[in-house]
């Protein structure tokens, strides 16, 4: 057999569905190979598309997300998707093709130096330069994707040793799949943790993407509801507790002063789980430096000036806040009710409001919510659109809205939509997106209507940067180069064999968003939004009484 026969053969056993790419002349020898596999190879536009699609699958599943690009250009478009996985925390492995090894020395086609322009943005990364390297790094790749925290690994196969001839026996079989066991928390940690929270006269849970990560949502939810203690999600986390939950104050991470971070100000022990700090950092919520945090992770806290660790428990999470509630009293209601007093009626303060024209971010969403069941999947892309979104739209369950707030690139929706209805072809998917980030990869619009996949999109069209005009108009009062023009997407959608809506009033939305879900065919829905209420809603936070 081949190098690239035995690449696939360990990809197998590591039980990979997809591998989202683009063919090239270097991985001639890999697609062959995978004729004869039950992978199936899903074949993308563009490689950002193609890495966004593993990064999304990697996030929705919590196996590696397998992305595949040819050498030069074609793994230079992968670094985005690449980058938003490592930052955001999503197992994933990228396999780029190379030049023969008796060109990698010398002035050469398409060549540039690929270990050193992604060991930046990847847990590890490494190049394959003799075939009997290919089990063990196909699964010390696989390995540290996904252990704790995930991420991104890339792989390098030169033409050359792809096309290998070798045996079938010997050295060149596939490992075991074995993962990390994460140890039970210290008893005396526990301990600690117990004496610092049962002092504590406001408590907090802040819960984030690792509660998500490690599947410890329902231990967050006893700790909650047996101690009395309200939750806050960052972005990432949302749904961990239901927001319908009375204890639920939805999520911080607003760069101007929301409903949940007036709570947080006046909180005096935050129980940090499965918190990463690229999503928001600590210096937002603890600008004094004098809450006491009891850090609840499988790994030790960075370090931070405004995150001085009072104690950690370290090791299962779920244990970890199991044995933490047995061993607490529950609080009085009284902080608890107040703190979701104080986001809840907020938020329906700006719900309450009559729907205008263009249609305001919150009636988006209103409408939106009503039309999808709570275990249907929302993609949000990065804008304006995505802070609302992340605000507002409420989650019964996690990864039922999908964020990327670590990187945090523009362009995600659409590409990470296709994984999820790959991934679940029963539930419902909608891509929500800005102009701006649906034509960053709206190529994948062919993909979608390919797979015959019952994605929909909705666009929230402002002609503008929308997040940046905003930013600007509130550093300095006027705006520089956010405009922009938008081709006619009702006729762009049919252009691809999908459907396209227009909503051309206030009370069209919602009809329109059932019959687009009903169809069961991809359909683009091109729905006006008034991002004015970006100023209006900076202006109603900054005046508001705490």
């Amino acid at each position: 057999m081949r190098s690239s026969d035995l690449l696939v053969r360990c990809l197998e056993n590591e039980g990979v569905q997809f591998i989202f790419g683009v063919p090239g002349e270097e991985i001639l020898d890999v697609m062959d190979s995978l004729l004869g596999s039950p992978i199936q190879f899903i074949t993308t536009r563009h490689e950002q598309g193609a890495a966004f699609m593993a990064d999304v699958y990697g996030r929705l599943s919590g196996k590696a997300g397998v992305c595949l690009s040819t050498l030069g250009p074609g793994a230079t478009n992968l670094i985005t998707g690449v980058a938003d996985a490592h930052l955001d925390h999503a197992p994933l492995v990228a396999i780029s093709g190379q030049v023969s090894l008796d060109r990698k020395y010398i002035e050469s086609h398409q060549y540039i130096d690929l270990l050193a322009l992604f060991k930046p943005i990847t847990k590890w990364n490494s190049e394959i330069s003799l075939p009997q390297m290919i089990p063990e790094a196909v699964r010390k790749a696989f390995k540290v994707a996904q252990t704790e925290k995930p991420g991104a690994i890339h792989l390098v196969l030169p033409e050359d040793v792809a096309a290998k001839q070798i045996p079938e026996e010997g050295v060149f079989t596939s490992l075991g799949v074995q993962a990390p066991f994460i140890p039970e928390p210290p008893a005396g940690q526990v301990k600690r943790a117990i004496a610092v929270l049962q002092d504590a006269k406001r408590p907090i849970i802040l819960a984030g993407n690792g509660v998500v990560r490690r599947h410890a949502e329902e231990a967050v939810r006893r700790c909650a509801r047996t101690l009395r203690i309200p939750v806050v999600h960052t972005f990432m986390g949302k749904g961990i507790l239901p927001d319908s939950d009375a204890l639920s104050l939805y999520t911080v991470g607003l760069p101007i002063r929301d409903y949940a971070a007036r709570v947080m100000e006046q909180a005096d022990v935050v129980i940090a789980v499965g918190y990463d700090f690229v999503e928001y950092a600590p210096c937002f919520w603890n600008p004094n430096r004098e809450k006491q945090v009891i850090h609840v992770d499988a790994l030790p806290a960075e370090v931070d000036a405004h995150y001085h660790v009072a104690v950690g428990v370290l090791g299962d999470m779920a244990q970890s806040l199991a044995r933490i509630t047995d061993g607490v009293v529950p609080f009085d209601a009284g902080w608890a009710g107040r703190a979701r007093a104080t986001v809840f009626t907020g938020l329906e303060e700006e719900h309450a409001a009559q729907p205008t024209w263009p249609l305001r971010p919150q009636h988006l969403i209103r409408d939106l919510r009503t039309a999808l069941s709570p275990e249907d999947i929302v993609i949000c892309d990065v804008g304006a659109h995505k802070l609302w979104m992340a605000r507002m739209f409420p989650c019964q369950a996690p990864n039922t809205c999908i964020i990327s707030n670590g990187f945090a690139s523009m362009g995600i929706a659409l590409p990470g939509a296709v994984s999820a209805q790959l991934l679940f072809p029963s539930r419902r998917v909608v891509a929500v997106t800005g102009d701006g980030g649906f034509l960053m990869n709206s190529q994948e619009m062919e993909t979608v209507v390919r797979l015959q996949l019952p994605i929909v999109i909705l666009i929230w069209r402002d002609d503008g940067y929308g997040v940046i005009r905003w930013k600007q108009m509130l550093r300095f009062g006027r705006t520089s180069s956010v405009e922009f023009s938008n081709p006619d997407f009702v006729a762009y959608a049919k252009a691809y064999g999908a459907l396209g809506f227009r909503v051309d009033g206030p009370s069209e939305l919602k009809p329109i968003l059932q019959e687009a879900l009903k169809s069961g065919r991809p359909a683009i829905i091109d729905c006006p939004v008034d991002y004015e209420e970006n100023m209006r809603l900076a202006e109603h936070l900054t005046h508001r009484p705490s």
